[in-house]
């Protein structure tokens, strides 16, 4: 490990670039080339769809057969995300998008208060969900970037571009509206409400710029038929339901098939300990809690979501990575026992060098890789609801 961190490789004009970094994006170039040259690149060619579709304001939730299999689910003003990418070839504009994503991602963790080496230990936990994410052309990426960047411009008392990836991940995602959370934790809290409820009439209004006003009103509430249709399927567990469902209710569902089973069950008591941990208003000056509490955010929008698939947990991911790198020194059995335990079974399970026997008759048909993530954030729970939540300075930037 100390290996990885401490090489660097020799650029022109005499530059360096850390070895995690080139890994980085080496295997997120490889991955979408490798997805590049398979025909078609679905996903994409949904995201491009909303760009189009918005233009000609056809349904964006319509099944388009003759472009893509599948239905988009993210909001109208997604449509501006993607809109620079829908001047290429698709083929080239695959591979700008998936590196875009991953260069957002690695922005985002760097903006973090850690130091050199604890950003590339970050960037080498959460490498393999951003290769799963990529190798799918997802948003995943940049979403997860987004809500890193809310809580790191908060931070710095920049909240009105804070409010501003708020804003996006929700307006497109819906899981960006849990960055509110960093509404406690600002030192100007009347600019953060402010520019958020800014940003978010600017980003419902901006699609109508590139269509008209009752198109995108009525595809806000087709959005929402969308979503609940999705909801509906994920929950049914059908053969094309295993991709989804990957959260902490779906684990009980596939393994207890409990009849009288309802998310509210799960969903509820997580809530009511999501927000525990706010009522010690003494400990929003300590960074620790408040790292911790990014962490908390992160797993929590992934692990009880319905919607959540492998390609998500690059959401979750960096959660769990801002969770180790805060351990004490020296790092625990235990802790690297259970990072091992996440690295295995979250990342690594949905690909060729995960056991594939296990993989199809576990991980996959009980949700299991949820598992590991929901350990993690009980620990978290505990930490931020009732100890003092210490850093190292080994870890935070000076």
């Amino acid at each position: 490990m100390n290996f990885l961190l401490t090489t660097t490789l020799r650029l022109p004009g005499n530059k360096r670039m850390p070895l995690p970094v080139l890994i980085w994006f080496s295997l997120a170039a490889a991955a979408i080339i490798a997805e590049a040259l398979r025909d078609p690149v679905n996903n994409y060619l949904i995201f491009t769809g909303v760009f189009k579709h918005l233009v000609h304001q056809q349904n964006l939730y319509a099944p388009y057969p003759n472009e893509y299999w599948d239905l988009n689910h993210y909001g109208p003003f997604f449509s501006f995300v993607i809109a620079p990418f829908t001047i290429f070839p698709t083929k080239l504009g695959v591979v700008l998008w998936s590196l875009t994503n991953a260069a957002v991602l690695l922005w985002a963790i760097k903006k973090l208060p850690f130091n050199q080496k604890t950003f590339l230990t970050m960037v080498l936990i959460c490498t393999m969900d951003m290769m799963t994410s990529t190798h799918n052309e997802q948003f995943n990426p940049m979403l997860s970037g987004w809500m890193l960047l809310s809580f790191a411009l908060v931070e710095q008392k920049k909240d009105f571009w804070a409010t501003f990836f708020i804003a996006a991940g929700f307006m497109v995602k819906l899981y960006g509206i849990a960055g509110v959370a960093f509404f406690l934790f600002s030192t100007d809290k009347f600019k953060f409400a402010w520019s958020l409820v800014f940003w978010l009439v600017v980003m419902f209004c901006a699609p109508m710029l590139i269509s008209s006003p009752s198109f995108i009103v009525n595809s806000y509430y087709d959005w929402y038929q969308s979503l609940a249709a999705k909801n509906a399927q994920n929950m049914d567990g059908s053969t094309f339901a295993m991709a989804q469902d990957i959260c902490v209710m779906g684990m009980i569902r596939r393994i207890f098939h409990p009849g009288w089973f309802s998310n509210w069950m799960v969903l509820l008591p997580a809530l009511l300990a999501f927000g525990l941990p706010l009522l010690r208003f003494k400990q929003y000056d300590n960074i620790g809690f408040r790292l911790r509490y990014l962490a908390l955010v992160m797993l929590s929008v992934v692990i009880f979501s319905t919607s959540a698939e492998s390609s998500t947990y690059v959401v979750a991911i960096p959660g769990v990575a801002i969770w180790f790198v805060l351990r004490r020194r020296p790092v625990s059995a235990w802790n690297i026992a259970l990072l091992v335990f996440v690295v295995a079974v979250t990342s690594f399970s949905p690909s060729d060098l995960f056991p594939k026997y296990l993989r199809n008759h576990y991980v996959a048909p009980y949700s299991l890789k949820s598992l590991p993530c929901f350990i993690v954030w009980l620990l978290l729970i505990g930490e931020v609801a009732f100890k003092q939540c210490e850093t190292p300075k080994t870890a935070i930037a000076v």
